[in-house]
Parts: C-alpha cells; structure tokens; sequence
C-alpha cells in the first residue's frame, strides 16, 4: 500500500515546488526590473535557460530536418512572446493577476477543443473571473489596461506554445523540443534585451539574480514536471497546475508585498475553477 502511494506524493510534492519555484523566480524577476527592465530580464532567462537546456539535452544531436522547422521556429517565438510580455505585464500589474489573466490562452485552447454543453459553465466562471480583473478607471485599485492587454497577449501566445508544441511534440524528445524552443527564443530576445539595457546586462550585480531566474522559471520547474508526470495521471497533474495563479498571488504577496482586493481574489478563485473544470471534462473526453 505505502509504496503504491509513496510515487504519487512524490509527483504532488514535484508540482507544488515547480508551481512555487516559477512563480517565486517571476518575483526574483520582478526586482531585477529597476536595473534591467523586463528586456533585460528576459534576455538574462532566456539565454541562461537555453545554455542549460542545451548542455543538458544535445538538441543538435537530432536536429529536425529542413521541412519541419517551421514549427519549431513558431513555437520557439511564441515562447519567447509568451515570456517578454508577460514581464511586461507584471511590470505593471500584480503578479497573481498578470497569471490568471494569461491562463486564458492554455484554457481557450482546452475550452475550444471540448464538445460539450456543459463546458459552457466553465467558459461563463473565466469570462466572469476576467471581467471582474478589468481595470475600473473609477477605482482606487484600478489595475493598468496595458498591463491587462500585455497579460492576456501573453496568454495567446501560451495558446500558440502549446498548439506547435504539439506539433514539434513528435520530433524528438520533450527535452529537446523546448532546448530548441528556447534557443529560437534566445536568438530573438538576447539582442532585443541587449539593445535596449546594453552593458547593464554584464554587470554583475545583475547576472548571479539573472542565472537564479532562469533556473527558477525554467530548468529546475521542468524538471519537476517531468518526474510528476511519470508519478501521476495527467489529469490530476493538470487540475494541481490549475492552483498556479493563487500560488503566483501568494509569492507576490510574501516577496513583494503585492495586495490584492477581495474582488480580484474572487477572480483568480473563478478562473482556477475553470481550469480544473476543463482539466476534468477533457480527462473524460480522451
């Protein structure tokens, strides 16, 4: 009996440290703004995360052929979207928000591909969780409208990382598919962060925080992911993932202070509930 339960634990203690891992890394990430600004943060995890997952996975050693790059390439830049405007975005607004709020795209994409009547009441909760985070100009906690356009872009191009994801999915292993990912992303945003922060990102006060970032929002979550799914159902994997915003909220109230009211509170509760209600009824679609 122990040792039937002992691997699923492992697998929940396995998410529960990627979820606070990303999210805290985020944090880090946060505070590395003043110096870098977002562009040079992301250039920093970006280019970080791509050496290590290089090191780690050889992706040149099977190297896709010319006619299914495409996809690699697409899924790399939506990757690299995903990351740049996400830090944009909580540049502007709180961390737990700027989360939800781009848990629209991996929940569009399950939301879309479902049949059933019934996911109906899943669309109404994120919609109504959404429209609850709409910044109210009228408001004294009036949230940014760029850092909610900026969340929700983020959001499609999560939609578009898991589409080609996919798609890439088949070419080799998971490892190698996001090394690869990841250094089309370096490739774009490395420049881009290097452009516009120059010097400031050689500094180093900066890039012990910038290493720390792309182990904690990168290498070190993933791999986690991966022993949980071995230990776990993906389906209980996906309904534990569906809990990332309130733990984004929580590592943006213990490490910067970030306060959120009872109304965005009751958001991020109404978006969570349609991702595991999503989680579920697509578990018992397949």
């Amino acid at each position: 009996m122990l040792r039937s339960i002992h691997p699923f634990f492992i697998a929940v203690i396995c998410v529960l440290l990627a979820m606070v891992t990303i999210q805290s890394g985020a944090s880090v990430a946060k505070q590395l703004f003043p110096l870098i600004g977002p562009e040079g943060t992301t250039a920093l995890r970006l280019g970080f995360s791509a050496a290590i997952l290089c090191l780690v996975f050889k992706p040149w050693k099977t190297f896709p052929p010319l006619g299914q790059r495409v996809p690699v390439i697409v899924y790399g830049l939506s990757l690299g979207g995903m990351n740049i405007l996400f830090y944009y975005a909580i540049e502007l607004i709180p961390l737990g928000i700027a989360v939800a709020l781009e848990f629209t795209g991996p929940l569009a994409v399950a939301l879309l591909s479902s049949r059933k009547k019934r996911d109906l009441f899943w669309v109404a909760c994120a919609i109504t969780g959404i429209v609850l985070l709409l910044p109210d100009m009228n408001g004294e906690e009036r949230l940014d409208p760029l850092g909610v356009i900026l969340a929700l872009g983020a959001g499609a191009c999560w939609a578009f990382y898991i589409l080609f994801g996919k798609k890439t999915g088949n070419q080799g292993s998971g490892g190698m598919t996001v090394a690869l990912g990841m250094s089309v992303a370096a490739i774009v945003l490395v420049p881009y962060g290097a452009f516009h922060q120059g010097l400031a990102l050689l500094s180093w006060e900066v890039i012990p925080l910038g290493f720390l970032v792309a182990i904690m929002s990168s290498a070190l979550p993933y791999t986690l992911e991966m022993v949980a799914l071995r230990n776990m159902p993906a389906q209980g994997f996906s309904i534990m993932m569906s809990l990332e915003p309130a733990v984004a909220a929580l590592a943006g109230f213990i490490i910067l202070a970030e306060l959120l009211s009872m109304w965005q509170w009751l958001a991020i509760l109404l978006v969570i509930v349609a991702s595991i209600g999503s989680s579920m009824s697509n578990s018992k679609s397949n």
